[in-house]
């Protein structure tokens, strides 16, 4: 409810902040995008590659839990690695903020100083935060860190986010092949469908970022789609040297 009523007191014309969901924004752009990409690129090489339709099904679906668990289980590991290494920061500038407090206050003061704080507004700013020990602690997470607790990020989210992404963008590319046993169709409509979730992928995201929504998805089209060919041709030459 407080939530609910914060929002109905935005001034008029004021664009809220994206909220609890931006910390993870990388996941889910990476995730989708990831799975479109790269499970599109895995069947136009093995289609390129003479395979025909049951097996680039078989390529494809093994393709995509792979690259789903594999985005799963880096994620985790890479955010959980990160968390550990801010805890262990935090640790130990509480060591330093015990004993080597005057250390810590000038650092503190150097830091106000470079984001604009001057004379006696910083002084009195520095004096203030030195109070209080959480205080303390939290500006240096912030300052010296960049660790702020409503950006950090669960190692668990993170983990769902890209590798249920992952597999949900790679399903466009390995569908066509369960209905059509022309390799050449199927590929068309993977690619159709692929490149209309390239499309809508780099659209959305400038809700957030404020660029242009038609430049950002032909963009993500283009390189899916260039790379998508690459992969064709990379399939056909290996293909041939290995029927000479």
């Amino acid at each position: 409810m407080a939530q609910l009523e914060t929002e109905k007191n935005y001034p008029e014309g004021y664009q809220p902040h994206i909220g609890a969901t931006r910390q993870y924004m990388r996941d889910i752009i990476l995730g989708v995008n990831d799975g479109l990409v790269s499970t599109f690129l895995l069947v136009s090489a093995v289609v390129g590659g003479g395979l025909d339709a049951i097996d680039v099904l078989l390529t494809g679906v093994a393709g995509a839990i792979a690259g789903m668990i594999s985005m799963a289980v880096g994620e985790y590991i890479a955010t959980k690695s990160q968390e550990e290494v801010f805890e262990a920061e935090l640790a130990l500038e509480r060591e330093h903020l015990k004993y080597f407090r005057q250390h810590e206050k000038d650092q503190l003061r150097d830091m106000l100083s470079d984001v604009g704080l001057t004379g006696d507004d910083l002084e009195q700013v520095v004096e203030i935060i030195d109070a209080d020990d959480n205080a303390m602690l939290n500006m240096h997470a912030a300052l010296e860190f960049g660790i702020v607790d409503t950006e950090r990020r669960s190692p668990i989210a993170a983990a769902i986010f890209s590798g249920l992404l992952f597999l949900g963008g790679a399903l466009p590319s390995v569908v066509p092949f369960a209905f059509i046993d022309n390799t050449g169709t199927a590929l068309l409509v993977a690619g159709i469908l692929s490149g209309i979730g390239l499309i809508a992928v780099g659209a959305i995201k400038t809700m957030h970022t404020g660029k242009s929504p038609v430049l950002s998805a032909l963009e993500n089209f283009a390189l899916g789609m260039i790379g998508g060919v690459l992969a064709y041709f990379v399939g056909k030459a290996f293909d041939r040297l290995i029927n000479l």
